[in-house]
């Protein structure tokens, strides 16, 4: 049960993105596509999930002084591997998320789990709360891109959902529209929690 509410927690109670508004860089800047969401929240799964489980493995080992390089050194380690892999096995998505892969290194949302869960929690609650908060994040990332890619191109993953009479809003498709979008997202989230609570 234990490890459901550490799972929960990542993908509803603190999703990095609607909650703990963590990440904007690759969220404002890769969802022109909801394709784009699915592969960066993927990146993001393997290298939140994998730098979790070793930190935890670590964790007794480090001294407190150097835990931070330490923990980026092992970010930048499943960084590499995630950006050689995408370039070597999707390299059209590989040019379409460009700088934003590297960037994963810097990414707040992994240092801080390693910093506040893995570096405090065994291997297994450390593995499952690395795929929670991967799982969330690639889920406001895919539907910011859905809502975006429709809106701005009358698509949804390349597929054609609007009518051809359909009049696009190049808007979406920039960067004005990424933040109207993961503005308005937000507001209804914070609204929906807040209602959520009230009812209960």
């Amino acid at each position: 049960m234990r490890m459901w509410q550490v799972f929960k927690n990542g993908v509803l109670d603190e999703n990095p993105t609607f909650k703990l508004v963590l990440g904007m860089c690759p969220t404002l800047a890769v969802t022109t596509a909801a394709a784009n969401g699915v592969w960066m929240g993927l990146a993001v799964i393997f290298v939140l999930t994998m730098s979790n489980l070793v930190v935890s493995l670590i964790r007794d080992f480090i001294p407190d002084k150097i835990r931070i390089p330490c923990y980026v050194v092992v970010i930048a380690s499943f960084v590499t591997i995630v950006d050689l892999l995408l370039k070597a096995y999707q390299p059209e998505m590989h040019a379409k998320l460009g700088i934003f892969i590297p960037l994963i290194v810097v990414n707040c949302i992994i240092l801080a789990r390693a910093e506040a869960f893995a570096s405090k929690n065994p291997v297994l609650p450390s593995i499952v709360d690395g795929l929670g908060m991967g799982v969330g994040f690639t889920v406001a990332l895919t539907l910011l891109g859905c809502i975006r890619e429709l809106l701005g191109a009358g698509t949804v993953f390349g597929i054609q959902v609007l009518p051809a009479a359909f009049e696009p809003a190049i808007i979406m498709i920039l960067p004005p529209g990424a933040f109207l979008t993961l503005g308005f997202l937000l507001g209804f989230f914070n609204w929906a929690g807040k209602r959520a609570k009230q009812l209960s």
